[in-house]
Order: C-alpha cells, then structure tokens, then sequence
C-alpha cells in the first residue's frame, strides 16, 4: 500500500510538472513539423487542452478552381487537435490521429485560415478533440470546416513493445 500511494505522489508531481512545461515540448516538437513549415501553418497559441494558428493563403493551398484544398483544411485541423492533445499527456507519452472526421460547410477562400483546435474528453489512452477551420478576408470570418478527432496516446512502453516485437 505504501508503494502505491508514492506511486501516486510521485504521478501527482509528474502531472504538475507537464502541465508547467507543455508550452516548451510544443515549441520543440514545432522545430521537426517539417510538413507544417512547408505549408506554412504557425501555431499562435498554445494553451492546455487548446491550440491556434494561421495559414496565409497562397497558390499552392488551392485546388483547380482557386479554393482552399480540403486536404490543407484537414492537415490544419489534424494539427491543431494534435497538438490539443499532446498539452495534456505525461512527458514521455505522445499522440498520433487514431480517427478524423472533417465536415465542410463552406468553400475556402480570403486572405488567411483561423484553425482552433481544443480537447473534449481527454482520456488514459484516448482523447477526443475537436477542430474549427475560419476563411478570414480583412474583417469578416466564416466556419468553413468542423473536425472531430480521436488522439491515441502513446506510452513509451507502447513503442519499445513494438520495436522488441
């Protein structure tokens, strides 16, 4: 029994310290999204259980008739619920998408793209996010996309499993 309640303390101490060094292991991770640089997506906020950013859009965001690809919507709603997600797990843990589901409302088009990603349920193993795609053009802003997500959490047990597999 008393393993167990320093089990706990310790865990406690470990919770309290993630949530103070969230920002940093964003920021780090940020250096390696080499596909989120190379569309041009920066994260503006980051907050526990919440992220933002913006994507100017250029030419090489658009399909054929001139609108936002609603493959860049979903790489920047995977990207902000990720990110959501990976604010709230231990030091050691990560996320990957286990399951997205993108509904789009309105065609994409302005000057930039608002993406707000946040978590609805976070869980041991799971957590349930959601993502809001904004067409901003000077003043006025429209809820082009909607996305649901579900973020495995990955333990680092999880992965030397699979690699002495």
């Amino acid at each position: 029994m008393l393993i167990f309640v320093k089990y706990l303390k310790l865990h406690k101490m470990q919770e309290n310290t993630v949530k103070k060094d969230f920002k940093l292991r964003v920021e780090k991770f940020l250096e390696r999204q080499e596909f989120m640089k190379h569309i041009g997506f920066d994260l503006s906020v980051i907050e526990e259980g919440k992220t933002e950013g913006w994507l100017d859009i250029q030419e090489i965001h658009k399909q054929q008739k001139g609108l936002v690809h609603g493959g860049v919507t979903a790489t920047i709603a995977d990207i902000v619920a990720g990110f959501a997600a990976y604010t709230t797990v231990p030091m050691d843990c990560h996320v990957v998408t286990a399951e997205i589901k993108v509904s789009y409302f309105k065609a994409g088009m302005g000057e930039k793209l608002h993406a707000i990603g946040y978590v609805v349920k976070k869980g041991r193993k799971l957590n349930f996010c959601e993502a809001e795609i904004w067409a901003v053009d000077g003043e006025e802003r429209s809820l082009i996309a909607k996305a649901t997500t579900t973020m495995a959490v990955i333990n680092p047990e999880d992965i030397n499993h699979k690699m002495n597999a």
